[in-house]
């Protein structure tokens, strides 16, 4: 596990399905916002029934060493931020950077479909991916993919839905307009809708022009990459300066 900073918030930064460890982020966090941050590489060979239960130790590290505890997770990681918001009162507040509203299918080419995640050894409801489907596009875009699926499998939708509404802490999310990815914004929309209804205040930061890779302030810009993630890199990082006052706001509460 990488961990910098000896700050009094706690922050897990969890990156997307790229599995990498976002030391450059957490050098960022800790560098300009004070925090500690600890990133680690969260899945292994597939993102396939990752246990919730095996992100305990870094939340306890953390917890253990902090005074507040955040969980920044962006995409797939966005997925698990919430997920751990939910199921972990000790966790004051969550980022997630163009998230999910649901729990998805694993990232596996093995069938029959499973899910990304599981709970005391059960596997959580998930929304499956139509293998029929087929992307468009040089790089390939899969946002259509992810609309698709949604209305494909509705009836599947109620049970995958991450449980917002449990999240006790702060909420912060930013989406972009132009993800390319899948549709960040709409499911952005979709936890605030929940939460409103639950009582509960949720922070969203976006722009239409930006993408599926948000820059914070400090960051170096992605390599490009092989899928599609729509935005501009001037976009990109217009959304990272507009997310990094709430950023800042819950780790300095």
């Amino acid at each position: 596990m990488f961990v910098i900073g000896d700050g009094p918030t706690g922050v897990l930064v969890l990156s997307g399905s790229s599995g990498r460890v976002e030391e450059d982020r957490c050098r960022v966090l800790a560098a300009a916002a004070g925090a500690t941050a600890a990133s680690y590489a969260w899945f292994g060979e597939r993102l396939d029934r990752v246990p919730l239960e095996s992100f305990d130790d870094a939340l306890s590290l953390l917890h253990g060493r902090c005074d507040r505890l955040v969980v920044l997770g962006t995409s797939r990681g966005a997925e698990a931020a919430l997920l751990l918001g939910a199921l972990h009162p000790e966790v004051d507040a969550v980022v997630a950077i163009s998230p999910s509203d649901v729990v998805w299918a694993a990232l596996s080419t093995e069938r029959p479909q499973r899910s990304s995640w599981t709970r005391g050894g059960e596997p959580l409801p998930f929304v499956p991916y139509d293998d029929s489907w087929a992307p468009v596009g040089d790089p390939p875009e899969y946002v259509g993919l992810y609309e698709h699926c949604l209305e494909a499998y509705a009836d599947r939708v109620p049970a995958a839905r991450i449980p917002v509404e449990r999240i006790g802490g702060s909420v912060v999310l930013a989406a972009g307009g132009d993800d390319r990815l899948w549709p960040s914004l709409d499911f952005a929309e979709e936890i605030v809708r929940r939460r409103t209804h639950a009582g509960l205040e949720t922070t969203v930061v976006s722009h239409l022009e930006a993408g599926h890779r948000v820059v914070l302030p400090g960051e170096t810009p992605p390599a490009p990459s092989h899928l599609a993630h729509g935005g501009t890199p001037a976009a990109d990082a217009e959304l990272g300066r507009r997310l990094w006052p709430e950023v800042l706001r819950v780790l300095m509460a």
